[in-house]
């Protein structure tokens, strides 16, 4: 079910990092090398495949941008920030804040 403006405000204050773009969630993370970001991303995909929802990615050298929305429902979802928070996690595990 699609969330209320006071619901995705409430979520975002608690992911630092991450913007809101229209209907969607947005956070860029840089990884120290190329390959961590191909590690991160490959991590994440597999993350989003079990859970069934997938981010948007977006490559380029050490930088990834991920952003989150559930296309069929319109907008952003708990999904979405489940996905957010997985993503945090994953890259942590890389060294990013």
């Amino acid at each position: 079910m699609k969330l209320s403006a006071k619901k995705i405000n409430t979520a975002l204050a608690g992911l630092p990092g991450w913007k809101l773009k229209r209907d969607a969630i947005t956070r860029e993370f840089v990884l120290p090398s190329f390959p961590d970001a191909i590690a991160f991303v490959t991590r994440l995909g597999f993350s989003a495949e079990a859970a069934d929802h997938h981010p948007d990615l977006n490559l380029r050298y050490k930088r990834v941008r991920v952003t989150w929305s559930t296309h069929d429902a319109g907008g952003l979802t708990e999904k979405d920030f489940a996905g957010a928070r997985q993503s945090d996690t994953i890259a942590r595990a890389f060294g990013h804040p």
